[in-house]
């Protein structure tokens, strides 16, 4: 079912929110539920104007802009659309940042089956931020800390900063296998490509994107290694299929690890994948003071430690999940 929103010419004035945002981008989010073909037709049509002048989808917002909105059908929104307010365990926030501890199970965004995630979540429980935008990407099983901005600008200098590798990202990885090199650098390219099933994968291939990754050796049990990767690109899935590749699966891993091997894993308490974005360290986009955050170790991650150190695990049962 649809009505009329926004019935009559509408004019709004852009602050620093969505300063350097596309003008199509800002339309997609102001007329939610509007066809992208109907405001390109807009926008070429001339229907849109900012500052009373014709612009085309790749003008840039600057601060102060006053922008001319015609009246649009937007389709009413449905109850399945409906997504709940939720916090997360906050690590750091300012004016500029909000840092969280993602939780396992919880995709950071929607899309791809997923009706919601963090970003939707969050925005839902805080409707008075105007602007708030995910940094990066976690995989839905990891954990660990995510960086949202909460000013464009801070958004614009953030991916700036990871773009030329100016940050450092950390994680914990439990494989299965015993590793041996106290510190390994791997550089394996990696491609992505869609699987007979329709899912998306990643694969070690001559012709892929370059991918580093530096791993060092934390832990030693029977049958197990606790790694901490050091990300110096970021691919997608590129610790996950850097470890299979080289035969140490992340535990627990169900997309590149070992489906047996899982199951025995879950006997012994383990039910997800044991992969932690432990710390993040960059430069405060705004006041470039240089900000090391951690977010600690998830309860049943550690409960899984704690068992390898009473030697509660068989070896066996370890050596199996390689």
């Amino acid at each position: 079912m649809e009505h009329l929103r926004k019935e009559s010419v509408f004019w709004t004035n852009i602050d620093e929110g969505s300063c350097g945002q596309r003008i199509d981008n800002f339309l997609c989010k102001f007329l939610k539920g509007v066809p992208k073909s109907h405001l390109y037709r807009i926008l070429r049509s001339g229907e849109v104007r900012v500052n009373k002048k014709r612009v085309d989808q790749n003008y840039r917002l600057q601060a102060g802009d006053q922008v001319r909105i015609p009246p649009v059908r937007v389709a009413e929104e449905r109850a399945r659309d409906y997504v709940p307010a939720l916090e997360f365990p906050v690590l750091y926030e300012d004016e500029a940042l909000l840092v969280i501890a993602k939780p396992a199970g919880v995709a950071v965004h929607g899309g791809s089956g997923v009706s919601f995630g963090v970003i939707e979540q969050l925005r839902s429980a805080r409707p008075q931020t105007r602007f708030l935008e995910l940094v990066h990407r976690l995989d839905r099983e990891t954990t660990g800390v995510l960086l949202l901005a909460k000013k464009r600008s801070a958004l614009v200098q953030l991916h700036e900063q990871f773009r030329e590798g100016k940050n450092d990202k950390r994680y914990l990885c439990l494989v299965a296998g015993n590793w041996q090199n106290s510190r390994q650098h791997v550089k394996l390219p990696l491609h992505k490509f869609i699987s007979r099933d329709g899912e998306k994968r990643v694969m070690v291939r001559d012709d892929g994107q370059a991918a580093h990754t530096i791993f060092t050796l934390q832990r030693n049990w029977p049958g197990y290694s606790l790694l901490e990767a050091e990300l110096k690109t970021g691919r997608t899935h590129q610790i996950r299929v850097h470890l299979s590749h080289l035969g140490f699966p992340i535990a627990g891993d169900d997309k590149y690890g070992n489906f047996s091997g899982n199951k025995l894993l879950a006997k012994q308490g383990l039910k997800r994948m044991f992969l932690h974005a432990c710390s993040i360290t960059f430069a405060h986009p705004l006041t470039q003071e240089i900000l090391r955050l951690r977010a600690p170790l998830p309860v049943e991650l550690q409960r899984f430690l704690d068992r390898l150190d009473r030697n509660d695990l068989s070896p066996v049962d370890a050596s199996r999940c390689k």
